[in-house]
This record gives C-alpha cells, structure tokens and sequence, in this order.
C-alpha cells in the first residue's frame, strides 16, 4: 500500500449513513474500515466502497472488540487517519417506561462508543502526527422528539465531547466535528416513525450526511473543528 494512502474507521458501517461515508471517502482516496455487528453488512459496503476497503465486526458496546478493531487496523494498514462515529440506536419511549437497562444501552450505544472508540484511536493518531474524528449526533441533541429523551441527552453529550476534545486535540494535528442532521431516511427512523408521518421527501438522505462527514474529513472546513454542525432538509 503507498505511504500516501489514507484509512478511516466506520463505525455503524453496515447500512445507513456509515455506508454512504464509506462509499463517499473512498471515492475521495480513503480505504475504509467498514464496522457493524453484522459480517455481511459490512463485507456488502467494502465491495460498494471498494479501494481496499475491509469490513470488521465489532460490538462498539465492547471495549475490548474497539480495541481488536484498532490493533487489526494498525496491524493491516499502518495507520488510521479518520474515524467516523456512526453507530447509534433510538428507541422511542416514553420517560416512565425507560428502564435503566434501556438507559445503558442508548448511552452506551450513541455516547459511551465514541468515547472508548475516539480514545483507542487518539495515541495512533498523535503518533502520526494528527487524524480526524467525526461523530454523527442528531438534531435531538437539542430539541427531541418526545419518547427521545435518552437519544437526545446522549447525542448532546456527544457535543460537547467533540467540544472538549477538540482543545486537547488543536496541539497534537487531531481535529474533531459533530454532524447532527434532522430526521435521516434510515432503518433507525423508520422503527420509530412511519413514512404516513414523515414521507421520504421531508427527511434528509444518507448521502446529505456522508457529504457533510467528507467535508470534515477532507479538511474542506477544517476550521470548524470542535463545532456541532447541525444540517437540515433543503426546502
């Protein structure tokens, strides 16, 4: 593989907005590192992807999986320049009916894997000399839709994460967005609202969001580095 070559990590890279990323940097030069819990997910948006790109399965609830991913990447391609947070879940529920192992996973699931996934990848990317990290939160973050609460206070934790590590990032050539687009048409949206409710033609498309992901990761608005970017439907 040439020196010049660069790798980005995809979490929730099976379908949705993780595959349309992979899709997209790799047609901007990336090889990419598919992750999801389904083999054949993430094999499917490799072969879509294409320039090298690989899939991995990866529980990114699991610590020590995050960790395999990092090693295996390092192992096979000698560096990781982009990480890109995608992985979520948003069960819809009202507050009194949220149990607190409901809690756990929608932390775990949506805050706490950015967290383990951005710390596993921090010292490879110091040691290079910088990278990218990207982080898909919602517009939830800050005005959910009711039965959202869980999804939306850990989408906003993942802001201001991106917010603080950002400053720690400046010195050491790590730069850090969020991306928090409206409703997406996903298979996360449709189990919690019905296209009767919300047509196809008011939700943004998986695509609105890989672009956005591209233009962080490519340096396109590098100056917005610790910023949530919050992107909506064009009217």
């Amino acid at each position: 593989m040439s020196n010049s070559q660069k790798i980005a990590i995809i979490t929730g890279g099976g379908r949705g907005i993780g595959r349309a990323a992979a899709i997209t940097l790799a047609s901007s030069g990336y090889t990419c590192v598919a992750v999801s819990r389904s083999q054949s997910e993430v094999d499917e948006t490799a072969r879509l992807a294409g320039n090298g790109s690989v899939g991995m399965v990866c529980d990114v609830c699991q610590a020590d999986q995050i960790q395999r991913v990092v090693s295996d990447t390092i192992v096979r391609f000698g560096r990781i320049d982009a990480l890109v947070n995608c992985a979520g879940a948003a069960p819809m529920l009202p507050f009194e009916q949220i149990s607190q192992a409901v809690w756990d996973e929608v932390i775990a699931t949506n805050m706490t894997s950015v967290f383990m996934f951005t710390q596993a990848v921090w010292t490879p990317m110091r040691q290079q000399g910088g990278g990218v990290i990207v982080s898909v939160s919602s517009e939830a973050s800050r005005d959910p839709l009711m039965g959202l609460s869980a999804y939306g206070a850990a989408k906003a934790g993942v802001n201001l994460l991106t917010k603080a590590l950002a400053k720690e990032g400046d010195a050491l050539n790590i730069r850090l967005h969020a991306i928090a687009p409206t409703g997406v048409e996903t298979a996360m949206l449709r189990k919690i609202v019905d296209e009767k409710l919300l047509p196809t033609d008011q939700v943004l498309q998986p695509q609105d969001v890989a672009n956005a992901i591209r233009a962080c990761v490519c340096g396109d608005i590098a100056y917005s580095s610790g910023e949530t970017i919050f992107i909506h439907r064009r009217p």
